[in-house]
């Protein structure tokens, strides 16, 4: 019986502190290589409802799940990414290198990209589009 009770105890200490929200840099990672293979679900899962997209100096809501899939489904180019440089606890900002992606036709294939990602409990609440900075080095914090 006692050892029943250790075990029980045990149980719920590892489940109560066993789920950690993942990085914004890990957030980014794994929405660049969703993308990477035309996964536009599993890129989707990684943007909260109601996360904001700035493009081209145009916001869009992406107000569900199935919003953000097809907002991912739309981009023409996957990318590698070249650097990540954080700029606070919930900002990264990211350059790619844009490649082509399954079933797309990349506009600007082997140019470079930027974008700031705001990640709140693992999930990206803001993906904004900014121009590439001028001291991005290929392969620094990649």
């Amino acid at each position: 019986m006692r050892l029943a009770a250790i075990v029980l105890v045990l149980l719920a200490l590892t489940a109560c502190g066993g789920h950690k929200t993942a990085s914004p840099d890990a957030v980014v990672r794994a929405w660049s290589a969703a993308l990477d293979r035309n996964d536009n679900d599993a890129a989707g899962r990684l943007f909260a409802d109601g996360a904001q997209v700035v493009q081209n100096n145009r916001m869009t809501r992406l107000s569900t799940h199935a919003v953000a899939v097809g907002w991912n489904a739309l981009l023409p180019c996957g990318g590698t990414i070249v650097s990540l440089e954080p700029r606070g606890p919930e900002l990264v900002l990211v350059v790619f290198k844009l490649s082509e992606r399954p079933g797309h036709a990349c506009d600007a294939p082997g140019q470079e990209a930027a974008a700031l990602f705001e990640v709140q409990h693992g999930k990206i609440v803001v993906w904004h589009q900014t121009d590439v900075p001028t001291s991005a080095t290929p392969g620094e914090l990649a």
